[in-house]
């Protein structure tokens, strides 16, 4: 990638969630970036070296110039997303969809040379448990979850997008589930909800773990995620990358971890309960997102090795045993979305 005699300038759009923590700080890190540009809905008191922030919403300021922001910068790696309200497909779409296609557009507009977008596992059709897809498996996600809807839809766009911006070097990541000590607590208040205490999870106090049908999923450290997303802004690279750690994870793992005992049960008593509880609004996560995750496959990271140069440094139970030890700490960072405390 071409650059000035100052380093790379990156912009990183949702640059103080989970997944844009750890990339700014990676980014920042790394002496062929010479500057970056954190753009946010809420500007965070965290101040990491070499970044300026911004804030402007995707979903919702179409006064924003985003051309202007992304204007002389090498990349623009694309992280923004809303995971709730998953009641309320039409807000997450606006967000997730409407302007990821405003980030795009900028992109081209801007003459920005590299654009590196945040796919998903979730935008993966229902594939094998007992082996591993590469990056031709295809990707229609599970229609019903807003999510893996969005994620695949986007998979769709930039079939498009690639085709009338040939000059573009598109890189579409694919992770696994990510997971960071910091990030816990957000976490938690998006998946588990407000009511949850971060203490259930120590060792020893749930007994049981549910071993369910098509409970094996993988799972990855968040800086690990990070390095890769770094390494596909400075490295000629395009394309799709899978990532994930290994093992994957089954009910065993998560037994072990929380010194639990794995039972197995079906699916459907457990989909009936979680449906109630979301319907009762109880707790965020869509008994769709649930049956999603039953189907992901496991993905193959062979690509990511050989061309990035990149591998996890964590195994996925030591990213897992990171995030369990955030929620007994209510460990978080200094930006809006990870700040500790209830959210909704």
């Amino acid at each position: 990638m071409p650059r000035s005699s100052d380093g790379l300038r990156v912009v990183v759009v949702g640059a103080t969630g989970n997944v844009g923590t750890s990339v700014v700080r990676e980014l920042g890190r790394d002496p062929a970036v010479g500057s970056i540009v954190g753009i946010a809905r809420r500007r965070p008191r965290w101040h990491p070296p070499k970044t300026t922030w911004v804030s402007a919403d995707i979903g919702s300021d179409p006064g924003v110039d985003f051309v202007a922001h992304f204007r002389g910068a090498d990349a623009v790696v694309h992280l923004a997303w809303l995971l709730q309200p998953s009641r309320d497909p039409l807000v997450t779409w606006r967000t997730n969809v409407l302007g990821s296609y405003k980030v795009f557009a900028a992109v081209a507009a801007a003459g920005v040379s590299t654009l590196v977008h945040a796919s998903s596992v979730g935008a993966y059709s229902p594939g094998p448990k007992n082996r591993t897809v590469d990056e031709s498996w295809p990707t229609h996600g599970w229609p019903e979850a807003s999510y893996c809807r969005e994620k695949s839809y986007l998979e769709r766009a930039l079939d498009t997008y690639e085709l009338h911006h040939p000059g573009i070097r598109v890189v579409r990541m694919r992770p696994a589930f990510l997971f960071k000590k910091e990030s816990a607590t957000e976490q938690c208040r998006l998946f588990a909800g407000p009511l949850v205490p971060g203490r259930l999870v120590r060792p020893g106090l749930l007994p049981v773990v549910p071993d369910l049908p098509g409970l094996v999923f993988q799972a990855l450290h968040t800086d690990d995620a990070a390095r890769a997303y770094r390494l596909a802004v400075t490295r000629p690279v395009q394309g799709a990358f899978n990532l994930a750690a290994d093992p994957p994870v089954t009910a065993d793992v998560l037994a072990e971890l929380l010194a639990a005992r794995p039972v197995r049960l079906p699916a459907r008593p457990v989909r009936a309960a979680l449906t109630a509880a979301w319907l009762l609004r109880a707790v965020p996560t869509s008994p769709y997102l649930f049956d999603a995750v039953l189907r992901l496959p496991l993905m193959d990271t062979g690509r990511a090795r050989d061309e990035l140069g990149w591998q996890p440094e964590h195994s996925s139970v030591e990213a897992l045993r990171d995030l369990l030890a955030g929620l007994r700490e209510s460990a978080a960072v200094d930006t809006p979305p990870l700040v500790a405390g209830p959210r909704y």
